[in-house]
């Protein structure tokens, strides 16, 4: 399943990718389902980052990979990450970060992700909240990196 979302920011790409920190990273936690950061290297690639999702008794550990950074020839930043320990019930996660320079100066921030369950009925129930969990970051990218100018 195939889930993109875009959020025009005032600032340029490179300051953007530069925001990109373990701050940042607790910011965009939505409120539920909890959980702890256990490892935050960065948006390298090698890089890891590791969490722990508390649903009521139930805990599991989330760790994904930095496959890939860098910048584009026409300016876009980005970094990939891909899951190598999920939830269930996920089997599959690769979120595309993409940041494309954007008018007056500024960027898009693409939220790109594909991911899968064990069934493509589970996959279209699933999508809403996974949705709902990336559409949460609008506002707190805004707040990070400056809502653009209207025209």
């Amino acid at each position: 399943m195939l889930l993109t979302l875009r959020t025009p920011v005032a600032q340029p790409p490179a300051q953007v990718m530069a925001g990109f920190t373990r701050e940042l990273f607790l910011a965009l936690a939505p409120p539920f389902p909890r959980f702890s950061l256990r490892r935050f290297d960065g948006c390298r690639r090698g890089d890891q980052v590791e969490i722990e999702l508390v649903t009521g008794p139930l805990r599991q550990r989330w760790t994904s990979l930095i496959t890939d950074h860098g910048q584009r020839p026409d300016g876009t930043h980005y970094f990939v990450d891909e899951g190598q320990v999920l939830p269930a019930p996920l089997r599959y996660w690769r979120h595309r970060h993409l940041i494309e320079p954007g008018p007056g100066g500024g960027s898009v921030i693409v939220d790109a992700i594909e991911f899968r369950t064990a069934s493509v009925l589970l996959d279209a129930l699933l999508y809403p909240a996974m949705w709902a969990q990336f559409a949460y970051r609008k506002p707190i990218y805004r707040r990070y990196f400056g809502r653009p100018e209207a025209r």
